[in-house]
């Protein structure tokens, strides 16, 4: 078995660039419990690309339940999970937090679309915001005022960019993380996002959505001076997020060729919110 943890930190340098650069800006102490954590939720969240159909999907799932409850078999082989419940174990993080973000996956599975922004927002509270919320709890044993809430503010901000940086993959598929009702709030619907018509109703819906991830990043810049300085290497993968989400409001915009934001501009951005989290904001 490889190193648990030099697995876990070359997978995430891999495949979430951006949560391995702010990681460096966190106590060296903490680091590894970090990859550990961005290792797991990398693993959880490609279940669909690897699995493909919802069976095989839900049994990675299982997998994953019984590895996190501390069942004996091949999951303890498996390097991050050796290393997560270390991790889970050093630093008192929630094992039935994690095993709901592995419940909440299981909608990536399926092509049911989001129902409602309601839906979507309990979704980022279980995916997103849990991995900001462990990661604070690793780096100053998630302490402080108004923590929690801005965890969940991270979630939802992370969430929104996700979906609308996957929008071309989704509906590729014909998966719909849009809400629903706030498509149909502005006039557009599911068929638009599944055609690839970037219609007016579509991009208004779209622009909505970018307004709420902008005020949950302005409530976390607004609230930064109340984090303790640790914790704020948990919020540096969100640097890069308004920059990215101003390039959507040029007139070029297509909804579904998302703009590429350089990685000297995001490496930049990382480095100039580690000195303030004001910076966050859009």
């Amino acid at each position: 078995m490889p190193e648990p943890f030099e697995h876990c930190l070359a997978l995430v340098r891999a495949h979430d660039k951006d949560r391995f650069l702010a990681a460096l800006f966190a106590p060296a102490r903490h680091r590894r419990a970090l990859h550990a954590l961005y290792a797991f939720d990398v693993e959880t969240a490609r279940i669909r690309e690897r699995a493909r159909e919802p069976m095989p999907g839900e049994l990675r799932l299982q997998w994953w339940r019984d590895a996190i409850g501390g069942v004996v078999g091949e999951a303890i082989g498996h390097p991050v999970v050796a290393a997560l419940r270390e991790v889970i174990v050093r630093y008192g993080l929630s094992p039935a937090a994690l095993v709901a973000l592995i419940d909440a996956r299981s909608f990536d599975l399926y092509d049911e679309p989001m129902a409602s922004l309601g839906q979507f927002q309990a979704y980022a509270n279980q995916t997103a915001a849990i991995v900001f919320q462990a990661a604070v709890r690793i780096l100053c044993g998630g302490t402080g005022d108004g923590l929690p809430q801005l965890a969940e503010d991270a979630g939802q901000a992370a969430a929104i960019a996700e979906v609308l940086a996957a929008l071309p993959r989704h509906a590729a598929r014909r998966q719909l993380y849009v809400p629903l009702d706030l498509l149909a709030q502005y006039g557009a619907g599911a068929e638009d996002v599944f055609a690839g018509r970037a219609t007016v109703e579509l991009r208004a819906a779209l622009a909505a959505m970018r307004l709420r991830a902008r005020r949950h990043l302005a409530r976390l810049a607004a609230s930064g001076a109340r984090v303790p300085q640790p914790a704020i290497a948990a919020f540096l993968p969100l640097a890069p997020v308004a920059p990215w989400l101003r390039r959507m409001e040029r007139r070029s915009y297509d909804p579904f060729r998302p703009p590429q934001l350089p990685q000297w501009r995001r490496q930049w951005r990382i480095w100039r919110v580690a000195h303030s989290l004001a910076r966050l904001a859009p």
